[in-house]
């Protein structure tokens, strides 16, 4: 039995497999309809392609491409497995630069520069489920941005990239903050990195990487911060609820909202209201005693 969850849609598409196939079930041929990377989160299987068979275990990287058939086998292990697995549009892998024979490659062993994105894409897929949506959730990466550095980590790793370092030029870094303006304006809405990208027409992982480069953190982490900060000025100045200023300011639910505010503040939304309307409503006293003894 095979369930599969979508978690994003649009140019990079992220689903969650989730396999529950045995020792006695037979493999079954079946196509890859996209260029894909995909995150073995747990569990083992055999993987049968291009006349060669593979294991894969919890850290490896599955590598699809449109046209390949494969087949999946389930002999030494039981237990089934869990794949994250990211389908990138046409564009998006033309972005990446990579050499057609890059995509030739079935698999790749659990690496660490690999891992380590797989398993900050995987906690973001658990958010997801938690009800904070693709554009929701934690303070680092979102999910598309993930799975791009993902391809592009393992397109580095294989050695078949066309392209070198991309350095910005003064358009690219003026296109950057451009997009900081689009995304602070726009930070209450879900948004992913292929809109953002698209505001300022560059492609998703040159817009990637030039952002990061000129802001200093990712799109995501600067739309989080962005709807953090707009949160903090909604609690001093406003009267509403803290629920309503955190659906306002584009967080997916309250319990997110709250955890990624701590983690950014310190303290909660309503210790941060309360001491804020405390401090300013001090403040107000003593510049009406300044006046008074003047």
């Amino acid at each position: 039995m095979l369930d599969t969850t979508a978690l994003h849609r649009g140019a990079i598409a992220v689903s969650e497999y989730r396999c529950r196939f045995g020792p006695h079930d037979l493999p079954f041929p079946e196509l890859h309809d996209a260029y894909s990377v995909s995150y073995v989160r747990a569990g083992t299987f055999g993987y049968h392609t291009q006349g060669k068979s593979f294991e894969l275990v919890a850290g490896s990287v599955l590598i699809g491409r449109p046209g390949d058939e494969y087949a999946c086998s389930h002999h030494h292990h039981g237990g089934g497995d869990e794949c994250l697995a990211f389908k990138l549009g046409p564009e998006v892998v033309e972005s990446l630069g990579a050499k057609p024979a890059a995509w030739g490659t079935p698999c790749l062993p659990p690496a660490s520069e690999l891992m380590v994105i797989g398993e900050l894409a995987g906690a973001a897929a658990d958010s997801c489920k938690l009800g904070a949506g693709p554009a929701h959730g934690l303070a680092g990466p979102g999910l598309d941005e993930l799975g791009l550095m993902l391809a592009a980590r393992f397109v580095q790793l294989v050695g078949e990239r066309v392209s070198g370092v991309v350095r910005a030029t003064p358009s690219d870094r003026k296109r950057a903050v451009e997009a900081a303006l689009w995304l602070d304006a726009h930070a209450h809405e879900a948004v992913d990195l292929q809109r953002t990208a698209a505001s300022v027409e560059l492609s998703a992982f040159h817009f990637l990487r030039v952002f990061k480069s000129v802001v200093g953190v990712t799109p995501h982490q600067y739309l989080v911060r962005s709807r953090i900060r707009h949160a903090a000025c909604a609690l001093v100045e406003e009267d509403r609820s803290i629920s309503e200023i955190a659906f306002a300011c584009g967080f997916g639910d309250l319990s997110n909202f709250v955890r990624t505010f701590r983690r950014a503040a310190g303290t909660s939304p309503r210790a941060f209201r309360n001491r804020a309307r405390t401090g300013r409503a001090t403040s107000r006293r003593a510049r009406l005693e300044f006046r008074r003894d003047r």
